[in-house]
Parts: structure tokens; sequence; C-alpha cells
């Protein structure tokens, strides 16, 4: 079975906790200071997990509508407007969002190239023309350079034990996730991320129809370059 069909449950919950609601309310204040576009009609949060950027999106009024694949993410917090589906075959009509938001680096899963440019190719599908997008990445040269090979985590009794090595021939960031929980079996669980450039990320939204408006190295807004920690992209679809 794929990794991120088993990774995306309770256990992947517990481990970034840290990722909180006022992360997402940073993360949102970003969108609205970037966003050269009028108020959105409909906002699509793209691979919306547990719901934290949608919430935070409808608590300031947007129309706002999450999509995940995993269906342990999307019982979390279930008032929340959100459906099951992947994200390279959206179920959605031809430009129907005006802003597509896709936070915490949920691209480059996939193990073919045509599949994650497929998602691109889907963003522009159903994004409005004019309409805005963000993919919130992270810098893979940073990355790669900073690579901790291992570390162990312990956390009210639990012990996490990671592993992260870079595949150079298939360009992919790969990390094993082994828990132990006290009185309970262990389990393992894989991440494996795609390490694309920001060339690579801009030809693919090249080919998808897609322009690139302006590169960011932190919601702070700082200009990205190599030392960056994310690479997070802002554009749009041409009228």
């Amino acid at each position: 079975m794929a990794w991120y069909k088993e990774w995306f449950g309770e256990d992947y919950l517990d481990l970034y906790a840290h990722r909180d609601g006022d992360e997402a309310r940073r993360h949102i204040d970003f969108v609205e200071r970037h966003f050269d576009s009028e108020p959105p009609r409909a906002v699509l949060d793209l691979a919306c997990g547990a719901g934290r950027h949608t919430e935070e999106l409808r608590r300031r009024g947007f129309r706002a509508l999450g999509i995940d694949l995993s269906l342990t993410l999307l019982a979390v917090g279930t008032q929340l407007p959100r459906v099951g589906g992947d994200m390279r075959h959206l179920p959605f009509a031809d430009a129907c969002f005006d802003w597509i938001l896709n936070f915490f680096t949920a691209f480059g899963y996939f193990e073919e190239e045509r599949e994650n440019f497929r998602v691109l190719e889907e963003v522009s599908r159903v994004l409005r023309p004019g309409g805005s997008f963000l993919i919130d990445f992270f810098n893979a040269a940073k990355v790669v350079q900073g690579l901790k090979a291992q570390e162990t985590v312990e956390r009210g009794g639990r012990t996490v034990d990671i592993e992260r090595w870079f595949d150079a021939g298939a360009k992919r960031i790969n990390k094993r996730i082994r828990i132990q929980d006290p009185g309970r079996p262990s389990r393992t669980f894989l991440e494996s991320v795609r390490a694309y450039s920001a060339e690579e990320m801009e030809c693919g939204m090249r080919w998808a129809g897609l322009v690139v408006d302006n590169l960011y190295g932190s919601f702070s807004g700082d200009p990205y370059d190599h030392d960056s920690e994310r690479l997070i992209i802002v554009g749009h679809r041409p009228a």
C-alpha cells in the first residue's frame, strides 16, 4: 500500500500536534496580505487534513471547503465542510474556486512525476481564470543539506524513532517513523516526498497553465532564497 494511505491517521495527528490553530492563523494572515485579488467566493483547502486551515478560513467569513484522502483526518472536527478525494482527480467542476491553498508540504507524494504534476493540472482546472493559488513546500536544498539522519522523541511514555535519508537517484526525501507505546505493538510508517527545486516547481506550473507571481521563504513574507526554510509559491491562473 502507498505510504500516504497508511500514515495519515491518529499517530500522525499526535506526532504533528504542534501544527495547530495558531499556526493556521498566521498562514491565513499571509494569504490575505499577499493575494492580489478580490475577496473569494469559494476557497479550496487542498489536502486539508484535520481542517485547521478550513476552520480558520470559515471563522473569517470565507466560504471554504476542504478535501483530503484520509478518512481518519476528515473525521476530526466533523462540523467542517470537507470531502474525501484524491488530489489527482478532484471531484469538482471546472473553474469553481477563486482561491486554492495547499499547506504543509502536501505535494510530491507520488512516485511518478506525471502523477505529481497531474495535481497542478487539477489545480489549474478547478481554479477560475484570474483566481489565486498557494503551495507551501519545503526548500529541498536546505532540507537535504541539514538532514538529521537519526532522532528519538520521548513524549508521554511514547517513544518515536525517526530515520531520515535522501535518495539521490529518485530525488526523494524519506522518513521512517517507528512508534512504541507501553502495552501496544510497535508501528512503523514511511514518509516519502519528491524534493522539487523552485525551478522544477515553476516549470510544472507553467506546464499546467499556471503563472507564478512570487516565491517566499517564510510565512513572515521573507523573499525565497537557497537558505530559506520554506518554498511558498503564490500565483494565479491567467484570465
